[in-house]
């Protein structure tokens, strides 16, 4: 199985930082932080890099600023040219090496924020940004508040395209790989023998959604099923049965007292 899936994935085009188109909830995040920094009106903002683009035909209003997400194959040039072409910009930059950009434009700032997004198409990128719009005299700063805002923006878009598993809860006469492998990590021992068990795919239910069982599971006799349940049996100890004593005793008197 993994040789093919090697096989398979020699055929898929190869993620690069080229292809990170920004996803929209990390590319608002990012322009309204800029904005209010910045004083930027959002309707002056142009975003030149798109499959097939050509950032140096764009149209550049006067005053807008670009805001965006370029290539960073070629980054620094991509700055060099704004820089003089005396644009505006507020750019993503890979966060591992944003100071390379300093060698074609030595004038721009540096932000440095390191924060992990993932981009529309699957590839995890360190990010942090460089722009024109601070002081002249600021090589390069942290900026907290913008990591501040970025981190909980992943974390939430993460947390949207998380799957939500579907979990049954079987009777004790069914047993799958899962449940094994949970009592093996617990220290648990149970063996199932086979005329003892048969292997079925799904329930006799009439909801087919919920009648599957991934990966097949063993539906198990009685005798096994009662070797299940005491496997899973997690022993107390005796500080424990002796509390559960009490509280059957003082149960106990509390019955008596009640048939009175």
């Amino acid at each position: 199985m993994d040789d093919y899936q090697a096989f398979v994935d020699k055929f898929k085009p190869k993620r690069t930082t080229d292809d990170c188109y920004t996803p929209e909830a990390i590319y608002d995040a990012v322009r309204d932080w800029a904005c209010a920094r910045y004083k930027i009106d959002p309707g002056t903002i142009v975003r030149p890099f798109y499959p097939g683009g050509d950032y140096q035909t764009a149209d550049y209003p006067e005053g807008c600023t670009v805001l965006d997400n370029p290539p960073f194959s070629i980054f620094s040039k991509i700055v060099q040219w704004y820089e003089a072409h005396h644009i505006r910009f507020f750019l993503f930059a890979p966060g591992l090496t944003p100071f390379t950009a300093l060698k074609l434009a030595p004038t721009i700032t540096v932000l440095c924020v390191g924060v992990t997004v993932e981009y529309e198409n699957g590839a995890k990128v360190n990010t942090s940004f460089v722009t024109n719009l601070e002081p002249p005299d600021i090589v390069a700063r942290s900026a907290p508040e913008l990591y501040a805002v970025l981190e909980q923006t992943v974390k939430r878009e993460a947390k949207k395209k998380k799957k939500q598993v579907r979990k049954l809860a079987f009777p004790p006469e069914i047993i799958t790989a899962a449940k094994l492998s949970w009592l093996s990590s617990n220290g648990m021992t149970l063996t199932i023998r086979r005329e003892q068990s048969l292997y079925i795919k799904k329930l006799d239910l009439d909801d087919s959604e919920k009648s599957g069982i991934f990966g097949g599971g063993l539906l198990l006799s009685e005798r096994a099923a009662a070797e299940r349940a005491a496997a899973e049996q997690i022993p107390l100890s005796a500080r424990e049965r002796l509390i559960v004593r009490g509280l059957s005793a003082k149960s106990r008197g509390v019955e008596k007292g009640g048939a009175a």
